[in-house]
């Protein structure tokens, strides 16, 4: 008695249906995330500001509230921010200008050194400010 007749093949099967709407709202979720990513990583609370004004940006100098001074995100020491803001600086053709992203609560005269040392090396200082109110 043959008993293996009445068996049909089976054959293997990968349902993928969802995959594609899972995968989409992956993708979206992917894209609002980076966009999100804000390349400064020190975070500072900027003063406010009723007018807005841009410049380009060649080198951004961060002074946080314990009065560090970062050249990007690289953390560097007062004395030597002259000479390896100079180095960012011999790169350019054009006046350079050099944005300062200050915490509201750092003292005023690290600011100042650093513009002084700024406008020493040639380039232009621009002060950044939150643009989201009224000081």
């Amino acid at each position: 008695m043959n008993i293996r007749q009445g068996i049909r093949k089976r054959h293997a099967e990968v349902h993928t249906g969802a995959l594609n709407d899972i995968l989409f709202i992956l993708l979206l979720f992917f894209l609002i995330v980076s966009t999100l990513a804000n390349p400064n990583v020190i975070k500072v609370a900027n003063p406010k500001a009723k007018s807005d004004t841009k410049a380009k940006q060649t080198v951004v100098i961060t002074v946080d509230k314990d009065q560090n001074i970062y050249i990007g995100q690289k953390l560097v020491p007062f004395d030597q921010l002259e000479p390896q803001l100079q180095a960012y600086l011999a790169k350019e053709t054009d006046k350079p200008s050099v944005v300062i992203n200050g915490d509201s609560t750092s003292h005023l005269g690290t600011a100042i050194k650093v513009m002084q040392v700024i406008k020493k090396l040639g380039a232009t200082p621009v002060v950044a400010v939150d643009n989201n109110g009224a000081q």
